[in-house]
């Protein structure tokens, strides 16, 4: 039995990374400086088939958006605001994603916005069997978290992709400094030296509960999906919120758990399972 839930697990992992996403960005609602970290955590959950941005490019306002869109393949939908307060952008969005779900053509979607009024969009996406990702600012209302399967807070995206960009130019410049014979300091990195956020109690208590919902009698959980379990009951759960890139470091910083690593059988994989200290 469990071990039919581990390779349930790995084919659902393989089956997320073989998903065609429809990528629709709310350019009024959304910066074009996240840009590039934007695309490639959306790679991570799939292969963006459709790329698409909304917005009324007449306004001087998107203009930003204008220099990284060829540099990406997005293809920018024009939106005119026919009344003032009224927000088209919404509407055309909206009527496009319907258009792509009914064309059969992608697996799920990822929507780029911190906008609630996207919120019955992401749920009836996913009443017809789509996954829906969402990207947004972190002031981004709760609701519209929730009706996603995965929501990423832009901040978080941005630091991380920034951080791995100046990691790659202070190796590429150390590197360069030896060729040379010229002395120089790497870079340090800004996130280097921050402390991290601490987790809060109801978090640890949420991780608690789903290590607990998805043990065995003995009372050990499958790592990958204690993970599952956690983005279920809270969608924009994410290790990198916390200063960590993947979940086992998060947990073992708790010091609440004790792991154990065992190999799958036939071959060199292993699979880490995790139990909590008082169960």
């Amino acid at each position: 039995m469990n071990q039919h839930r581990r390779e349930s697990s790995s084919n659902s992992l393989q089956s997320l990374n073989d998903l065609r996403l429809a990528v629709l960005i709310d350019a009024d609602n959304i910066s074009h400086a996240h840009i590039k970290g934007m695309m490639e955590e959306a790679t991570r959950y799939g292969t963006p088939t459709f790329k698409r941005i909304y917005g009324d490019w007449t306004k001087p306002n998107l203009g930003g958006w204008k220099g990284v869109l060829l540099e990406n393949a997005i293809t920018p939908i024009q939106q005119y605001g026919y009344t003032k307060g009224k927000n088209a952008t919404d509407s055309a969005m909206i009527i496009d994603a319907m258009d792509i779900l009914y064309s059969g053509k992608v697996d799920g979607f990822c929507i780029v916005s911190s906008d609630s009024d996207f919120t019955r969009l992401a749920v009836r996406l996913r009443e017809a069997g789509m996954r829906v990702i969402g990207m947004g600012e972190k002031k981004t209302p709760d609701p519209f978290i929730v009706a996603c399967d995965k929501f990423i807070y832009i901040e978080v995206i941005s630091a991380n992709y920034d951080s791995d960009t100046e990691d790659d130019s202070a190796a590429t410049s150390k590197s360069g400094s030896k060729s040379s014979g010229a002395s120089q300091k790497p870079r340090q990195s800004k996130g280097r030296g921050r402390k991290k956020p601490s987790v809060e109690k109801d978090m640890v208590k949420l991780i608690r509960l789903s290590v607990s919902d998805v043990a065995d009698e003995d009372g050990w959980a499958f790592l990958g999906e204690v993970g599952t379990m956690i983005l279920k009951k809270k969608p924009s759960f994410d290790p990198r919120n916390y200063g960590h890139s993947k979940l086992t470091p998060l947990l073992k910083e708790l010091k609440i758990f004790e792991f154990d690593e065992r190999q799958v059988n036939g071959s060199n994989v292993r699979h880490i399972y995790v139990r909590d200290k008082n169960a």
